[in-house]
């Protein structure tokens, strides 16, 4: 099975940076697990978007979305669970 590219996009890459040394940390290698595998156990997809899934890492979520075609993640938002969604 061939690797996943993984890009960030500005606002998630600005949330990464206002975490906390040890969440950034988890968030970061949980981020980079995904080029392995896209779709880890409990990944959840968001509803009313195709191809849009979330992972929980502790307090905090990491909306991604996978184009399979391209093979590429593309991670939109990273955050605390109760702001994340807004």
């Amino acid at each position: 099975m061939a690797s996943y590219s993984i890009e960030v996009s500005a606002t998630a890459e600005k949330q990464i940076r206002r975490l906390g040394s040890s969440d950034r940390l988890r968030v970061l290698r949980a981020i980079q697990q995904l080029s392995h595998n896209p779709r880890p156990r409990g990944c959840r997809k968001l509803q009313g978007y195709d191809d849009v899934f979330r992972m929980r890492i502790g307090t905090h979520r990491v909306i991604y979305s996978i184009e399979t075609r391209r093979l590429l993640i593309i991670i939109l938002k990273v955050g605390h669970r109760k702001d994340v969604y807004r």
